[in-house]
């Protein structure tokens, strides 16, 4: 397949471009920068040249594909709503684009919020009232009403692997900087946790097969507690653990304080039955010990 890619040099795009060349795919990669088309031509993908907020070029990226996945997002948290707004407009035209094929289009979600305090499944619908994104989501899905093979893969709040500048990262840089590695109160509660090369062969598996309107989770691990995260940090890093009393958690944390606190297990087993899906690389805890993020 030719596939186009939004988002094709960020964390996750730069492990599913090779995961779909190896696979004898052709990517083209959306590149708005220089150093982006350079890292996208040294991967071996096709480079177009545009940006998110460009109808034009995302038209002309997906009209000349077999399917497309979606994994770009402008993450500026000083414009989250017109990021957000972005994000559908560029559902929307990736969508019109490929009405009526019965082509693929893979959109990046998440299952943080899904259920809260008990394991998310994939039985558990999108809810508009939710995060913004999850409005978008939304969207993405119901395009099957109109000929797109659409697909939702939910990744784990933790996307782990060396590079990662996500949650993981921050907690890591927090700790350094207080000096010590905290969790909000006992830390039991659980996120999920997957890896990035993981995820990348999920959103693969997706293009090629998965039926129009499918939820699918990107979940290796169903329930790391944070303070299990905090000790491997503590370890790492050589500090003293601490518990920070809930009230504190956005003191000492920071934005990350509003989420740290969450209990969000989720689980892949209808993911990993439906799709043949099988997470083979290293747990969250393993990246901490082996020191991607020291």
């Amino acid at each position: 397949m030719r596939v186009f890619v939004t988002g094709a040099t960020g964390f996750i795009g730069s492990a599913v471009v090779p995961e779909l060349l190896s696979a004898g795919h052709e990517v083209v990669g959306l590149a708005r920068s220089d150093a982006s088309a350079r890292a996208l031509a040294a991967a071996g993908a096709e480079v177009h040249r545009g940006d998110l907020e460009d109808p034009d070029s995302l038209r002309a990226g997906a009209a000349g594909a077999d399917g497309v996945i979606h994994l770009g997002f402008i993450h500026d948290f000083d414009r989250f709503d017109a990021s957000v707004r972005a994000d559908r407009a560029a559902i929307e035209t990736l969508g019109a684009v490929l009405e009526g094929s019965g082509r693929p289009l893979v959109i990046a979600s998440g299952t943080l919020g899904i259920a809260p305090g008990r394991v998310a499944t994939e039985l558990i619908p999108f809810d508009a009232k939710g995060h913004p994104r999850l409005a978008n989501a939304l969207v993405a899905l119901s395009l099957k009403d109109r000929g797109v093979r659409s697909a939702a893969v939910r990744l784990a709040p933790s996307v782990h692997g060396e590079g990662d500048h996500g949650f993981v990262r921050r907690l890591v840089e927090i700790a350094g900087e207080k000096g010590v590695s905290g969790h909000v109160g006992d830390g039991s509660n659980r996120w999920s946790a997957v890896h990035r090369m993981d995820a990348a062969r999920l959103f693969r598996l997706a293009l090629e097969s998965a039926p129009a309107g499918s939820i699918l989770h990107g979940v290796a691990e169903e329930a790391v507690t944070i303070r299990t995260l905090a000790e491997a940090i503590a370890t790492r890093l050589k500090l003293p653990l601490t518990s920070i009393p809930p009230e504190a958690a956005t003191e000492h944390f920071g934005w990350l304080g509003a989420f740290l606190g969450f209990d969000q297990p989720a689980s892949s087993a209808l993911t990993q039955q439906r799709m043949g899906w099988r997470p083979t690389h290293p747990g969250l805890i393993q990246d901490v010990v082996a020191g991607w993020y020291a």
